[in-house]
């Protein structure tokens, strides 16, 4: 059995009676019930997650992937390919939105070269390269399948080593990769059955010609590719692309190891729903940060069953929206440790 067989088996259901408890002293803590909404969702979702009726969480973790795509070559970008390697090396220096946003949030950001068209020689960057830059889809597969295996499991070992490493109560996934807004595109229409044209948004703020363009890259990669919607791996090795898929392992690493995973945008959201189809069980660990002003991320979220935390017309990537949905989170935990019960602050009770 390979590594990616081994960490889908271990991933298991939610814990039920750990959510029955949550659930019933968020009934008894000093508000009407149901009154927070999804703060009460969520730590309930999150006691099933930790196995615990009082969750916790106190070491959050941004991991943030890059990878460069072949793509690049139909103009589908405002931005040359150089600026995923200066991008990667601004997270490494604390300069870019992830880091200001992680530290806001006090979480770590963990950078992973999964296939830069460059090598990363800079002291910080977990280096997981598969290869520098995926094939063009539009022409051929953007890799072979054993790529697409090989980067699903960097993907879980970079999860694990951090998880050994400092521990991990609350991750995070982003992105970055100039062009990678085209497979993703085409993962969510291969996976979700949508067109093109619901699915394919502006990217980096592309105009009007090069929008038709981008449309007419991402039917011109499916019609070439023939992606099987029923095999995962398939569509990724066809049209994905290496931080794609590095995304999907560390969400199917998290999920094995019980710890809940926030979906940053369009691209971290197609790194989900690779790691939903392989492990429909992988979805209940999943925590959809934000709606993005992608024109697909609906899609794939409904395709997910995920509801966004936050919804703040964003567009950046890089795990940006992951860190912002983790005050959020961390404040569901808070409420159900920290809020009084009823009894416990000799408040009455609601009378029937």
């Amino acid at each position: 059995m390979g590594r990616l067989e081994e960490v889908i088996k271990k991933i298991e259901p939610l814990d039920v009676e750990a959510m029955k408890l949550a659930g019933e002293r968020q009934d008894s803590l000093t508000k009407p019930q149901g009154s927070l909404g999804m703060l009460e969702e969520l730590s309930i979702k999150l006691a099933g997650i930790q196995r615990t009726p009082r969750p916790k969480i106190e070491k959050k973790v941004i991991f943030t992937l890059a990878g460069d795509h072949g793509v690049v070559e139909e103009g589908v970008s405002a931005y040359p390919q150089e600026v995923t390697p200066q991008m990667v090396y601004n997270f490494l220096h604390g300069g870019a939105a992830i880091n200001v946003l992680a530290r806001h949030a006090g979480a770590r950001v963990v950078v992973v070269d999964m296939g830069v068209a460059a090598d990363i020689e800079a002291e910080g960057c977990v280096n997981k390269k598969v290869g520098y830059g995926t094939r063009n889809i539009a022409r051929e597969p953007a890799m072979t399948r054993e790529q697409a295996v090989e980067a699903i499991e960097a993907g879980i070992e970079v999860f694990e080593e951090e998880f050994r490493r400092r521990g991990v109560d609350l991750a995070g996934v982003g992105d970055m990769g100039i062009g990678n807004t085209t497979p993703s595109a085409a993962i969510c229409a291969a996976i979700t059955g949508k067109a093109p044209e619901e699915v394919t948004g502006r990217g980096t703020g592309i105009g009007e010609e090069a929008w038709r363009r981008k449309v007419a890259v991402v039917k011109r990669a499916l019609r070439v590719n023939r992606p099987n919607a029923s095999d995962a791996i398939d569509v990724l090795a066809k049209v994905g692309g290496f931080e794609i898929a590095g995304i999907a392992g560390v969400i199917l690493a998290s999920a094995a190891h019980r710890v809940a995973v926030l979906i940053d945008g369009f691209i971290a959201t197609a790194g989900a729903l690779i790691a939903g189809e392989l492990a429909p069980l992988a979805r209940d660990y999943m925590l959809a940060s934000h709606l993005s002003q992608e024109a697909g991320h609906r899609a794939m979220l409904e395709h997910l069953s995920l509801r966004p935390l936050l919804n703040l017309n964003l567009r950046l990537g890089e795990g940006t929206g992951a860190a912002l949905a983790m005050h959020i989170v961390e404040a569901s935990v808070r409420i159900i440790n920290e809020m009084a019960t009823f009894a416990e602050a000799g408040v009455s009770e609601r009378v029937e």
